[in-house]
């Protein structure tokens, strides 16, 4: 039987509850790599989808443990460095070793133009989708240079971490501090053989997009669209003629850079966004 790309590795993933998260999770696991993971698995200040639950990454446990690897969990909110890095801890005591990190978890925030947004509702998607993949990054990396062998980590963005968009600043500011955090990680950690890059996908089929509010963003003409109202709006965002992409699409590039075939990639920004920044 031949090795997987991952076979040996560690990989520690951040959302894993669901959408990208257990996507990411369940792809690098059928490679081979055992999995830490962990979600918040409740409400987040200033989110606006749907809430996981720790039923949603239970399942996420079970999809990988189905491929004969192991799994280690636990439920922390991902601006809590006191929580992530206990929790980080004892999965890699669990696991022996942590190779890769996924800093996926991120919210999308209250949608809303500058001049009339709340200051906290700032705050709250800058806590999360920035300033908690900072946290991220921080405690992975005494444990991917403890064993010496270099490793890879990566931060989930978007294609609003290249444009702008009206009514959501500050999920784009917040992506595009992401671009500025990997590429300074990227030149501090190729010392030691850690390659840092961004993945920016255009919108995902997952909670964080497939649900009322982004809808109402779209189409505010109705009381309460759903996918099929919103479908021609959010393809006229892509080159290619999509709505939205797949989960999976973004994993393959997660297992691109983070197995040997990105082994010479860092500090780049890897668009998975069906031409949007293109177009």
């Amino acid at each position: 039987m031949t090795a997987g790309r991952m076979e040996g590795k560690v990989v520690f993933v951040t959302g894993a509850a669901r959408g990208m998260g257990r996507s990411h999770a369940v792809r690098l696991a059928q490679e081979g790599a055992d999995i830490i993971g962990m979600d918040i698995c409740g409400p987040i200040p200033g989110g606006q989808a749907p809430v996981a639950s720790a039923d949603d990454l239970a399942e996420t446990v079970a999809a990988v443990e189905a491929l004969d690897r192991r799994m280690v969990t636990f439920q922390a909110d991902v601006t809590d460095e006191e929580a992530l890095t206990s929790g980080l801890a004892d999965g890699v005591a669990q696991l022996g070793r942590l190779d890769c990190a996924v800093a996926n978890a991120g919210i999308g925030g209250v949608p809303n133009q500058v001049a009339d947004m709340p200051a906290q509702d700032w705050r709250d998607v800058i806590e999360t989708n920035l300033t908690g993949v900072f946290l991220t990054a921080k405690v992975v990396v005494p444990h991917i240079r403890a064993h010496g062998d270099g490793g890879s980590i990566l931060l989930i963005s978007s294609a609003l971490g290249l444009r702008g968009m009206q009514n959501v600043s500050a999920y784009a500011a917040a992506k595009h501090g992401v671009v500025g955090l990997m590429r300074s990680l990227a030149i501090e950690l190729a010392p030691d053989r850690i390659r840092v890059n961004s993945i920016h996908p255009t919108n995902v089929a997952t909670p964080l997009v497939l649900n009322g509010n982004t809808f109402k963003l779209f189409r505010p003409d109705l009381e309460e669209p759903g996918e099929d109202d919103v479908r021609e709006a959010f393809t006229g965002l892509n080159l290619l003629e999509v709505p939205w992409i797949e989960p999976n699409d973004i994993s393959e590039a997660v297992l691109y850079l983070a197995a040997d075939s990105g082994r010479y990639v860092t500090g780049a920004l890897h668009k998975v966004d069906a031409g949007w920044i293109t177009k």
